[in-house]
């Protein structure tokens, strides 16, 4: 992924929103923003704008650290659609290609997910967002005409695990998913993403054998199928440690960090083989009335800005697109929380390119093996 190795230079913080935000839709509150006063007051403001989310802890910072700022600063509500990421994609289509309001301002989307609506050509440019200026190479997207998407941060799938499943220390490899004391106690994503990569790897194969020989990861998910794996989505897995319900997971490593610091003991790695970094993003579809598309752009720039991202990714544990943050202390030289070069050796990344080309078909696949 060009781009994402600059963020070895910089570090991300938590911080809290600027203190003192004035009253709603004031000058100050306008300049944060980073609007023209006189631009602004001729755009009437829609009584609120819809934002697609993840549900727990996701949108919990999401409303935290953007989208009440957000609000306090103009007045405008924002709601969030829990609806997944894959079940608005195609309602989204359709409303463009028929004409019609599509039913969100703004998709908090895997970068992935929104390549595909970038070349179905279905999102708006983004390249006039002021904050635009700020950011690293990471934020942009690679490939593409102009700016449809704007990446808000990188993230690393970890092996998570409970720390009384490992007396002995840490797991060390993807293997160990595969040990029969865990026979029913493995997550994944229900889809396996995050896995793709990991599984050629500890299946024998090489990053580099991605996407031609993918038969590695097959046989490796064949055998983790035995296991008997519980499958979900983000909410899941924090629920799944808090209920001591499973013992090793990949998944992002914000879930295992959520469910520690609601006192779970549990910690995360990045085994041998390496692990997933991939990148998030939001994106506006076409179709909003022009009122309504301003003010949803200068939400995306407010998250862009470098108050936002502190506020929003601080509590995630994810490292940003704005220079000059730094990480939060538990996070400090964790491989997850990628700050150098060293780090960013140690991860698997394979393009959005070839990821839009194949995930469709792994995941169809990895599916396939896990319900026969």
């Amino acid at each position: 992924m060009t781009g994402i190795n600059q963020i070895a230079r910089y570090k991300l913080s938590r911080r809290r929103f600027l203190e003192g935000a004035t009253a709603a839709g004031s000058v100050a509150g306008i300049s944060t923003l980073g609007l023209g006063q006189a631009w602004a007051d001729e755009q009437p403001k829609p009584a609120e704008i819809v934002v697609r989310a993840w549900g727990g802890v996701w949108v919990e910072s999401l409303k935290a650290g953007v989208s009440d700022p957000f609000t306090q600063m103009t007045g405008i509500a924002v709601r969030h659609d829990l609806t997944e990421d894959n079940e608005i994609q195609p309602k989204v289509w359709a409303a463009v290609d028929q004409g019609r309001v599509p039913p969100i301002n703004i998709n908090w989307d895997t970068t992935i997910n929104a390549t595909k609506s970038a070349l179905r050509g279905v999102t708006e440019d983004l390249s006039d967002l002021p904050n635009l200026a700020n950011v690293l190479p990471v934020a942009k997207p690679e490939g593409l005409e102009g700016v449809p998407l704007v990446n808000v941060y990188a993230y690393v799938y970890v092996l998570a695990y409970r720390n009384e499943a490992f007396p002995s220390g840490a797991p060390t490899s993807w293997n160990d998913l595969l040990d029969p004391r865990f026979k029913g106690r493995v997550a994944l994503y229900n889809d396996g993403i995050g896995m793709h990569a990991p599984a050629v790897v500890a299946g024998g194969g090489k990053l580099a054998d991605i996407p031609a020989n993918m038969q590695p990861a097959w046989d490796y998910f064949s055998k983790l199928k035995a296991q008997n794996p519980l499958l979900g989505e983000d909410p899941d897995f924090t629920a799944w440690f808090q209920k001591g319900e499973i013992d090793v997971a990949c998944t992002i490593s914000s879930n295992a960090r959520e469910a520690k610091k609601n006192g779970i003991p549990v910690a995360w790695t990045v085994p041998k083989e390496g692990a997933t970094l991939d990148t998030d993003c939001l994106w506006i579809p076409k179709g909003l009335p022009a009122a309504d598309l301003y003010w949803t752009k200068q939400y995306v720039n407010y998250a862009i800005g470098q108050a936002g991202q502190q506020a929003w990714l601080g509590p995630l544990g994810l490292p940003g697109v704005v220079p000059g943050l730094t990480p939060p202390e538990d996070l400090v030289g964790d491989l997850s929380y990628p700050t150098t070069s060293d780090d960013l050796a140690k991860l698997l990344q394979v393009s959005p390119k070839i990821q839009v080309e194949h995930q469709s078909e792994w995941f169809a696949k990895f599916k396939e093996i896990m319900q026969g």
